[in-house]
């Protein structure tokens, strides 16, 4: 299973979201520390659940690390998120 295949089932399984994007964006850090000629390092995660209502921010993101957590560093070396509840993501 690929890195961004773990990461798509862990966040489904655990968050049960309305809406999950995974961007695969390591080609942009080429040459940069954390990158690996394979890729997947460098991903941009958008999550619109709504076990996220009610809750701040860093909370959000910390519930999204501790689901995570073992994949932060090696394989994944750089996560962007964008964490909303459907209201938010509706608003936009």
């Amino acid at each position: 299973m690929s890195t961004a295949e773990t990461i798509r089932a862990r966040l489904e399984q655990s968050l049960a979201p309305v809406r999950l994007e995974i961007m695969d964006e390591s080609h942009r850090h080429e040459g940069h520390s954390g990158a690996r000629p394979s890729g997947e390092t460098h991903f941009n995660v958008t999550i619109v659940a709504s076990i996220f209502t009610g809750k701040t921010r860093v909370a959000r993101h910390r519930m999204v690390f501790d689901i995570l957590g073992d994949l932060m560093d090696a394989p994944v070396h750089a996560l962007s998120l964008s964490t909303l509840t459907p209201e938010e993501a509706g608003s936009m």
